[in-house]
């Protein structure tokens, strides 16, 4: 296999990929990490904030030491990584005996998005590192929800399998959190159009 582009989501070539780098072919591995590790890498990010890159070298040691054990398609392959990198979060928090907080100021977020934008543009504006800032600001649940769907990539199922809960509340926590950062945007918009007037709002904190 010689193709080492990011797959760009297509579940079908990402699934070959897996296949080949199961068997040890290398190109088939670059391809699958070229893939995975940026929507991955942001999820770490919400969790441990600037160490991100130290966990997910982590996660991906134990992804290469079992892969030869791992069957499934791609979007299963994408759960299990996820579901790696999670434990690899965990397991650093509690060595570190505090959770995070991201602190971004409302100027840095007042440009991802206008004061009448609604969620679906907040999903628009995950990938920039300034939004992923933000989602680290929402309640745990819900910023894990937010990035496993929309930046990692997967469906309810797979997400509540690597958060271990039903689908249905995956399902309500992502909701709840795109609904809350497009409130988010639109307040500090609304801020920045009338810097006299009320106060930027508050962020809350990751553990609220």
């Amino acid at each position: 296999m010689t193709d080492v582009a990011p797959l760009n989501g297509r579940v079908d070539a990402l699934s070959e990929a897996v296949a080949a780098a199961r068997t040890g072919d290398e190109a088939g591995f670059r391809a699958v990490y070229r893939t995975v590790h940026p929507g991955l890498l942001r999820y770490v990010r919400v969790l441990v904030g600037d160490e991100a890159e130290d966990v997910a070298s982590e996660a991906w040691l134990h992804v290469v030491r079992d892969l030869s054990s791992f069957s499934g398609d791609g979007a299963a392959f994408r759960a299990w990584t996820a579901t790696i990198a999670r434990h690899r979060a965990m397991d650093h928090l509690r060595r570190r005996r505090r959770r995070p907080m991201a602190e971004t100021p409302a100027d840095v977020l007042v440009d991802l998005a206008a004061e009448h934008d609604t969620a679906e543009t907040a999903i628009s504006a995950v990938a920039t590192q300034a939004a992923v800032a933000l989602i680290a600001t929402l309640p745990r649940d819900q910023a894990e929800a937010v990035m496993l769907r929309v930046v990692v990539g997967l469906d309810a199922n797979g997400a509540a399998r690597v958060l271990g809960k039903r689908s249905g509340a995956v399902r309500t926590a992502a909701y709840r959190g795109l609904r809350r950062l497009a409130q988010q945007l639109s307040d500090a918009g609304a801020a920045r159009d009338d810097p006299a007037g009320v106060p930027a709002p508050g962020w809350p904190s990751a553990g609220a």
